[in-house]
């Protein structure tokens, strides 16, 4: 497989003021073209993700004038083989890692492989403001049934039409080695280390990969927790390294059920959630047969969580 490099190249105005943490080479191991707006801007585009604007800062006594920084939330539309297949309010930035993550966990590209993914696809990416990603497949995916409506920063399965159809698909993981939680636990202050537009905005989630020995990578931040998900699902499809048998999927929100679903599809064997999980979570997590460590709180040795699934995990030691 031939690797195609892209890289984000600086320019003082990009629809916005450039948020110079973007500027980055990468790699994709995929054999496909990824094409940005032009031969200049090639894969994932430098945008603005936050905004300082001035705002009252008040107290019982007193009131100032100050800048603050807040967070961008865009609509991106994307279109999987010229088909409109959802639009979703997102944090600008890994776009095509989202679009490709979101295809994939929806179960819409089947057994097919993606052969290129640009900014729009059916005329200029500046006039749609970068907000239009077009994925193709050469029409090898099954033909996509589009969802009903826009989802929400907040909502990520709004508009589907049954729960049930995006479960069915997969199978329940494979035996696996029970995971060591210690690792696991004390993730989250690394994680926490590389959240930078949450340390600047105080609003946004995170996502990111986690190894056996507790080591994060592909740490991903979107004003939407499913959006951070698919961002770091996304990033794994296009470097070739699903499914993550051995790997364990973070989140810094609470555990929902389209969470759990697409930590199943990508093949994670585990799920640490800073928050709590839901009912339907829980009941999806142990019929995958996925660990589930939510409620995750503390640091160092007075880290504790709670081990929702599997239903009768034991462990000797949890706190290493």
């Amino acid at each position: 497989m031939r690797s195609v490099q892209y890289r984000a190249e600086a320019t003082s105005h990009i629809m916005g003021l450039i948020h110079m943490a973007e500027f980055f080479s990468d790699t994709f191991t995929q054999p496909a073209t990824w094409i940005g707006a032009s031969k200049r801007y090639r894969g994932l585009m430098a945008r603005a993700r936050s905004q300082q604007i001035l705002v009252h800062r008040v107290t019982a006594n007193s009131s100032e004038r100050r800048p603050d920084d807040v967070i961008v939330e865009e609509p991106l539309e994307m279109r999987l083989d010229d088909v409109t297949i959802n639009t979703t309010m997102r944090t600008p930035g890994h776009d095509f890692e989202l679009a490709a993550g979101f295809c994939f966990t929806e179960g819409l590209l089947g057994r097919a492989h993606i052969s290129e993914i640009r900014y729009c696809g059916t005329g200029s990416a500046v006039e749609t403001e970068f907000n239009v990603v077009s994925i193709s497949t050469n029409g090898n995916a099954p033909t996509p049934t589009p969802r009903l409506g826009t989802a929400t920063s907040s909502c990520g399965i709004c508009g589907t039409a049954s729960l049930d159809l995006l479960t069915q698909r997969l199978e329940p993981l494979a035996t696996y080695g029970p995971w060591d939680l210690a690792p696991l636990l004390n993730a989250q202050a690394a994680v926490y280390a590389g959240q930078g537009l949450f340390e600047v905005t105080g609003a946004v989630h995170a996502a990111a990969m986690i190894s056996r020995v507790g080591m994060p990578s592909a740490i991903r931040e979107d004003v939407g927790r499913h959006n951070a998900v698919d961002k770091v699902i996304g990033r794994l499809l296009l470097d070739g390294k699903l499914p993550a048998r051995d790997s364990a999927l973070f989140v810094s929100g609470r555990a929902s059920f389209e969470i759990v679903q697409k930590a199943w599809a990508a093949g994670f064997t585990a799920l640490v959630a800073v928050s709590a999980p839901t009912q339907l979570a829980v009941q999806t997590a142990r019929a995958a047969n996925m660990t589930l460590v939510a409620f995750v709180r503390g640091d160092g040795e007075a880290t504790h969580a709670n081990v929702y699934s599997p239903a009768d995990h034991q462990h000797p030691n949890p706190a290493g």
